[in-house]
């Protein structure tokens, strides 16, 4: 017993210092007023939460909100065909294609930002093909709009849903699918209620790994938005780095915490994991 506390200690002294500790920080700054320059006085207000409240931020809360769930749910849509199609394929074959999702994580998140840029611009590869195909007259606006964030947001957490779930279909007993099929099942209603049901954890790790991530991006909205779309990512950079109200952006840091936590103790309490897997046939 002894040995397996001193095994968690160093996990736990780096939770406590690089994740309970600084969240603590930002607990307490969110409390403080401004300084007249930019720092912080250490008296108590309440100001910068009931700010956090405003139209303005709660409409930025909400577009937030609803990117990051159409993102969850696009990634879901096709992440789970895409590992689905890995554990079917032959076992040198599903190595390179995990090569290929994993293969995005070589290169640095800006710089494949960018690459889309080229390619959605006025004169970027989708429109020059669609104007010499004579589809269109005039090039598209793919860029700068709530689809090119939604399409970039998609494109770089892909791989953290194809991932968990594709662990949760390799784990699946597939006894339980021939069990289903002797006793009748057609395909279709042996994935229905034997597979889906049993990589649900699988589903609720990816769902939670990429909503948290997209909940908090701002690089993508920088760099395919245009600023045109902002997350409240943009909003918590500009007032630590911009306006220098670090109140104010700790607030803001905290209700997103604060609101993330009670999203994903709901989503666990209804799609979450359960002791028996399947359902009935």
């Amino acid at each position: 017993m002894r040995a397996g506390r001193l095994l968690a200690l160093p996990a736990l002294l780096w939770l406590l210092l690089f994740f309970l500790l600084p969240v603590l920080v930002v607990f307490l700054y969110a409390f403080w007023e401004r300084g007249t320059y930019g720092g912080v006085v250490h008296s108590f207000t309440l100001e910068h939460v009931l700010r956090v409240w405003e139209p303005t931020y709660v409409k930025v809360l909400w577009q937030t909100m609803k990117i990051a769930l159409l993102t969850t749910v696009l990634c879901l849509l096709i992440g789970y065909p895409f590992a689905y199609m890995i554990t079917l394929a032959e076992k040198r074959r599903q190595s390179l294609l995990l090569l290929l999702v994993s293969l995005p994580f070589w290169i640095n998140f800006l710089v494949r930002s960018y690459a889309w840029i080229v390619i959605l611009r006025s004169q970027g590869l989708v429109n020059t093909i669609l104007l010499k195909l004579g589809l269109i007259e005039v090039p598209l606006q793919l860029l700068y709009n709530e689809g090119a964030v939604l399409l970039g947001m998609v494109y770089a957490l892909l791989p953290f849903m194809i991932l968990p779930v594709y662990a949760s279909l390799e784990q699946l007993d597939k006894r339980k699918l021939e069990a289903a099929s002797d006793l009748g099942a057609t395909p279709f209603q042996a994935f229905w209620h034997v597979t889906l049901p049993l990589t649900r954890p699988g589903i609720a790790s990816g769902s939670i790994l990429v909503f948290v991530s997209s909940i908090g991006m701002f690089v993508v909205s920088d760099v395919m938005g245009g600023a045109k779309v902002p997350l409240i990512g943009n909003v918590i950079q500009n007032q630590f780095l911009g306006a220098r109200n670090w109140p104010f952006g700790s607030a803001l840091s905290l209700i997103l915490v604060l609101l993330t936590m009670i999203l994903i103790f709901l989503y666990y309490r209804i799609a979450g994991p359960r002791e028996n897997g399947g359902g009935r046939l």
